[in-house]
């Protein structure tokens, strides 16, 4: 989140505001469609794990022999947070964000690993997994670094991730495929180097379907399809997950599926949560958005909701909460690096539960549990 908080910087807006009464609010009724009613087909309600959260916090003695500064840095000192996660060998496996205090961007964003055995208690491996290097994408992640995981299989059982690279001035969605979550193979900007190389990209979401407790890539009609963006959600598709087309209005430009709704929670911005969900009744996004914070000036507070789409027709809203389900009121959430903020990325089904795994304050990690 922090290359888009240095392009509303840019825009005159700050989110560093304090959080009032009137964000604490519970899902209830959706209205994305006339004839939409009730919330039965979304995941409700998680709850957070008070007597452990936050569950991951930075570890300052860290060290780790950065390619590019030559030099050993504590590579989490400043903070971690948005995390995808995975389910492998009985175990979940969180991939987080960390961020040093180097550079002139104040931190160096890199990617870490946590193991749980329960999916509430985390061992941190000492090194991150995955970084800026000297190698043909140093030229978008560096200094900024790399971002924001978001993780499914595929279909022969690799790891796909997209993640945001920052060089700075734009941040640019790209992807990367590993076999073990440790080995990592960079594929390069997911939006290709022609028109839209430097349109501003976030946060790919690709609609994958639960296997046991596996979350896996699934095709329809043909084609893999990612929801992606930080102002509108975005769509995009694919025939073999790493080549990936845009969809574009008439004149080229890309084309909305999700946007704000002004006067609402997700008024300003929304941007996608984890994985898209293919469900029975849909393709479930849940979804991170901020609004402003009335009479308070430059100011915003992130929340999320969830939307369901047409799962034969991923353009198609079907239903949409109206309401947020999950907002920021602990202390950990309202106060941080960045204030009022929970941002969502990480859902794993684990030991018949889901486990929901977010940033708070863009600071620390914290979870919720939903009930299957």
């Amino acid at each position: 989140m922090k290359s888009l908080l240095l392009l509303s910087a840019a825009l005159g807006l700050s989110l560093t505001a304090c959080r009032n009464s009137t964000d604490r609010q519970t899902a209830q009724q959706t209205t994305a469609s006339p004839d939409s009613t009730g919330t039965d087909w979304a995941m409700l309600p998680f709850e957070k794990v008070d007597s452990l959260n936050p569950v991951l916090v930075p570890s300052p003695a860290l060290t780790f022999r950065d390619p590019i500064w030559k030099k050993d840095v504590k590579w989490e000192e400043k903070d971690v947070f948005n995390p995808a996660a995975v389910v492998r060998d009985g175990k979940v496996y969180l991939v987080y964000r960390a961020e040093d205090k180097l550079g002139k961007y104040a931190g160096v964003s890199r990617l870490g690993l946590a193991i749980s055995t329960d999916g509430l208690h985390f061992e941190k491996e000492d090194k991150p997994i995955f970084f800026p290097d000297n190698d043909a994408q140093k030229k978008y992640e560096w200094e900024g670094g790399s971002e924001d995981p978001r993780i499914v299989e595929s279909p022969q059982g690799d790891y796909v991730m997209t993640y945001t690279a920052y060089d700075g001035k734009t941040a640019r969605m790209m992807l990367a495929t590993s076999p073990d979550l440790r080995k990592w193979t960079k594929h390069g900007p997911v939006l290709g180097e022609g028109k839209h190389l430097n349109t501003w990209s976030k946060s790919g979401a690709i609609v994958a379907k639960q296997k046991g407790d596996q979350i896996v890539a699934e095709k329809i009609n043909g084609k893999y399809w990612m929801y992606f963006g930080d102002t509108n959600l975005f769509l995009a598709q694919s025939e073999d997950l790493i080549h990936w087309t845009p969809l574009e209005e008439a004149d080229g430009s890309l084309k909305p599926i999700v946007q704000p709704r002004p006067g609402k929670f997700d008024g300003q911005l929304v941007e996608p949560g984890p994985y898209a969900l293919l469900t029975e009744k849909g393709i479930l996004l849940i979804y991170n958005s901020a609004r402003p914070i009335p009479d308070k000036k430059d100011a915003l507070v992130y929340s999320a909701g969830q939307v369901l789409l047409d799962k034969q027709d991923p353009t198609r809203i079907v239903a949409r909460t109206s309401e947020p389900f999950f907002i920021p009121e602990k202390n950990y959430e309202l106060t941080g690096q960045v204030n009022n903020v929970v941002f969502l990325e990480g859902l794993v089904p684990f030991k018949n539960k889901w486990f929901l795994y977010y940033g708070t304050a863009d600071s620390k990690i914290a979870v919720a549990v939903h009930e299957d």
